[in-house]
Parts: C-alpha cells; sequence; structure tokens
C-alpha cells in the first residue's frame, strides 16, 4: 500500500487509472466536482473502486463542509450552511447550537453514506482571529477555542451517526492565517502561549481517527518549515502537545503554499511524519511520480489506517430519517434567527431581555 490519496481525473475511472490504482493500493481517494454527476453516476463510481480493490472499507473522501465548500451542489442535493451559522446560534442558545450542528452533520453523513462516500474533511476546528483569511472566515466555528471544541465534538457524533467518519482540520491550526495558502505560505508569529488557544480544539478531539495538516510556518514552533513538512510540528506539537495518534494526512500538496513539485512535497510530508500525503488534482503523470518516489506505508502508519478502516461506521441509508434531520436543522436555526431578532428589538426599546 501506498501512504498516498489520490483525486481522480473524471466521472469514471480510466484504464490508465484502474491499472494503477490497482497496482499500488493508494489509501484512499478523494472527489471534487467534476468527479460528480448525479447520484446514479456518483455511486457507480464509488462502487467501481470497491469492486477494484475487493472490499468495502475503501476510504473515499470528500470536501463537503457547507457554504463555499460543497462539492456536491443544489438541486442535485440539499443545501448545507458554513460552520459559522452554528457560532452565531451558540451566541443565543448553546446547547440548540450544539443539537443543530449535530443534526446537520448526521444529515450531511447520511447524504454521503448514500452514494458510497466515507470519509468527510469535517470539523474544520480552526480558531478564528479578528484578521483570519477569508480562505477560513465563515468557515470557522468561532473565535472561541472551547465552543469550536463542542461544535466539533457533535459534527464527529453527527457524522458518525450518519455513517461516515470526519477528520479534523487544519491542525495545529488555521485560525491565525492572513493570507490563503491556496495561493501563499501563511506565516503565524504568534507565542507559544498564544498557540494554546489554536491547539486546544485538536486536543479536545484528539481521538478522533484522522486528521489534516496546515500549510503554515509557525514561527515559535519551526520558523523554516510548514506543518506539513515541519518534523517538530508533527511529531512535538500534533502528536505531542495535541496528544492526537490517527491518521494524520497532509493537506492538498497541490497548493501554492508549497513551492516545488509535487512528488517531491509528498516525498518530504511523509518524511516529516504524516501518515498520508494528499495529492487531488487527478494528473496521471503527477500520480505515477508520486508513486515511483513514495515508500511503501509505514507500520505506524498503516496500524493507524487500520484503525480508521475499523472505525468506520456502518449504517444503512434513510430518506425519511435524512428528510427529519434536515426539517429539525432547519427549525433549530429559525428558531435562533427569531429569538436573535426578537432579542435586538427588545434591547432598541429599551425592554429587559430575560
Amino acid at each position: 500500500m501506498k501512504p498516498v490519496i489520490f483525486g481522480l481525473s473524471g466521472e469514471e475511472l480510466t484504464s490508465d487509472e484502474r491499472a494503477l490504482f490497482a497496482e499500488v493500493n493508494p489509501v484512499g481517494y478523494t472527489f471534487f466536482r467534476r468527479n460528480i454527476r448525479d447520484r446514479e453516476q456518483l455511486h457507480g463510481l464509488t462502487d467501481s473502486l470497491r469492486t477494484l480493490h475487493g472490499r468495502e472499507d475503501v476510504l473515499i473522501f470528500i470536501d463537503q463542509e457547507g457554504g463555499r465548500v460543497m462539492r456536491m451542489q443544489p438541486p442535485t442535493w440539499p443545501d448545507f450552511p458554513p460552520g459559522s451559522a452554528f457560532d452565531a446560534l451558540y451566541d443565543i442558545s448553546a446547547m440548540t447550537a450544539i443539537e443543530a450542528a449535530r443534526v446537520n452533520a448526521e444529515a450531511l453523513g447520511l447524504m454521503l453514506n448514500q452514494v458510497g462516500i466515507t470519509v468527510n474533511y469535517l470539523p474544520v476546528l480552526d480558531v478564528r482571529v479578528p484578521d483570519t483569511t477569508p480562505a477560513i472566515g465563515d468557515r470557522s466555528m468561532g473565535s472561541d477555542a472551547m465552543r469550536v471544541a463542542a461544535l466539533g465534538r457533535a459534527v464527529l457524533d453527527g457524522l458518525h451517526k450518519g455513517g461516515v467518519a470526519g477528520v479534523i482540520k487544519h491542525m495545529p491550526g488555521h485560525g491565525r492565517a492572513v493570507v490563503d495558502s491556496h495561493f501563499e505560505l501563511p506565516h503565524v508569529h504568534a507565542t507559544r502561549e498564544e498557540l494554546e488557544q489554536d491547539i486546544a480544539p485538536f486536543r479536545a478531539l484528539n481521538t478522533a481517527t484522522m486528521g489534516m495538516t496546515a500549510h503554515l510556518v509557525y514561527d515559535a514552533w519551526d520558523a523554516e518549515r510548514c506543518a506539513t513538512m515541519s518534523p517538530t510540528v508533527i511529531h512535538d506539537i500534533i502528536r505531542g502537545e495535541i496528544g492526537f495518534d490517527g491518521l494524520l494526512m497532509s493537506d492538498d500538496l497541490e497548493m501554492k503554499a508549497l513551492k516545488g513539485d509535487v512528488p517531491t512535497h509528498a516525498v518530504d510530508c511523509i518524511a516529516a511524519g504524516c501518515d498520508v500525503a494528499l495529492n487531488c488534482w487527478g494528473r496521471f503523470d503527477e500520480m505515477v511520480a508520486i508513486v515511483e518516489r513514495l515508500p511503501d506505508i509505514s507500520d505506524e502508519a498503516r496500524r493507524r489506517f487500520d484503525a480508521a478502516t475499523a472505525a468506520l461506521p456502518t449504517v444503512k441509508f434513510d430518506q425519511q430519517r435524512l428528510d427529519h434531520l434536515l426539517a429539525k436543522r432547519d427549525e433549530l436555526l429559525a428558531l435562533a434567527a427569531h429569538l436573535a431578532d426578537e432579542k435586538a428589538t427588545k434591547a432598541s426599546t429599551g425592554a429587559s431581555w430575560a
């Protein structure tokens, strides 16, 4: 097995992809909009990957957060709110926000489960600061670490109940980035003491089976290398201070925060301590070059992979359950909006708010 997650070029496997994937047995696959047409096609694609490997627990990932980050789009699939919606609801009622986040995530899980996807890159545990880049922005569930952790736990629980696993991201925290790592390499100048806020949600959810790194340089920990490429950050902070022992994957190695060629990035992130390299774009020559240069998966990474696949939930899709969850989520969000309006009205008229 090769320690890499590959993207696919289109809506079905090409003959070249089929031959390569059967030979190298990558850790998993990740889907983008280019791979998605409708339910029948998408389910056929996930089935083809399972048939290729002869097992049901193939890790098939997608980035279906809600808001701006949704690969499966309306009207074929339901709409989902960004993380900031639950942050706003938390201001009105913490328990209602936690329940809404759980219900929303369970609906997400059922929707993905229906078409054979097994893992969602969620929850986003990045703690927002006033100048956080818009690339994180409303994807974050708040500026308070414990709030983010509470909502993140609800998301993980909901996804699992819906039939998919989650991935905590972006370790050890993307919230202080002021530039978009899709295009530039962010540098974080915060002190070790200040960075305690950033790692707190990850520490609280450190028993998650899977996690993703951030392409950020943290001066307090390693001023030379971004987290994805830093043995110090991975071993001392993610594995050590956070205490995460799940399957650790890089963020997408095609992002322009990283300079140079993708096969070298794949080798470097594995050497630094990532279990898995993430290569999203389905460029065949690039995938071949990665395979040629990567070693086989390490014993430790294989142990974590086996634990992650063993923990995959088995849930039967239920359309009535999905409809109920979506309706309940919308009811909770509407109630919060009503209470917020009522509170604002009372405040403007000088009335007391109990």
